[in-house]
């Protein structure tokens, strides 16, 4: 069956600038691993060490932009951290990012290339549409590698399928049923960008994106953007 990718109306009521882009990857080999984007990730790596440090980082405007956004839903920027800024100080701590599979180690080197959150399912395991909303609270979340159910905060900024959250606080946390692994065959990626990321950012970032996801991995790529003007897509 078709499915859904969408945004709801509310979204855009608090955060009208956000722009979404999406890469769906049908049919790839994500088995084994690529030197070429491991080292890729080194010298972003490497890079991002020469130029940023832990107590400027959140000063970085593309990063304070997520750090206002958790604000506003009512996380604390000091405990919870957008993706991209997790990543950035787990390198700057001295972390080095391991291999995961190549699809995740390339959309971990757009995200550090670009300092915007990157993420992703396994389309083949999400039940029906997937939506960016507001939490209700009463939502089942069971984080990556674990069995325990969670719930959301209420109007935390989740993203659902019919059944659970896929990811809690925006881009925060990933849930286990829906990660990629060597195995996966068919994705969808999210380029999350709020000003000063621009719709002229995402767009280059998301072709950037599906570039090398078929470079490496193959498949037949599609790219969209979701905004104020466009707020679903048949993926």
């Amino acid at each position: 069956m078709p499915m859904k990718f969408k945004i709801d109306d509310k979204i855009f009521e608090q955060y009208p600038s956000l722009n979404i882009g999406i890469v769906v990857a049908r049919g790839i080999d994500n088995t084994g691993e690529s030197p070429d984007v491991l080292s890729m990730l080194g010298e972003q790596s490497n890079s991002i060490k020469s130029q940023y440090d832990l107590e400027t980082l959140k000063e970085v405007p593309k990063i304070n932009a997520w750090r206002e956004a958790y604000s506003a839903f009512g996380a604390k920027p000091k405990k919870y951290t957008c993706s991209v800024e997790n990543l950035y100080r787990m390198i700057l701590e001295g972390v080095q990012l391991r291999h995961i599979n190549k699809v995740v180690d390339i959309y971990n080197y757009i995200s550090l290339k670009h300092i915007v959150p990157v993420g992703g399912d396994d389309i083949d395991k999400v039940d029906g549409d997937i939506v960016l909303r507001f939490a209700t609270g009463e939502e089942s979340f069971i984080r990556l590698n674990s069995d325990a159910i969670d719930h959301p905060h209420k109007d935390e900024v989740v993203y659902v399928d019919e059944k659970e959250v896929l990811c809690r606080r925006w881009n925060w946390r990933e849930c286990d049923k829906s990660k990629m692994t060597e195995q996966t065959r068919n994705i969808t990626l999210v380029v999350e960008g709020l000003s000063p990321v621009t719709k002229d950012d995402v767009q280059s970032i998301v072709e950037e994106l599906g570039q090398l996801v078929e470079k490496f991995c193959g498949g037949e790529i599609s790219t969209y953007i979701l905004n104020t003007r466009n707020k679903e897509v048949e993926i």
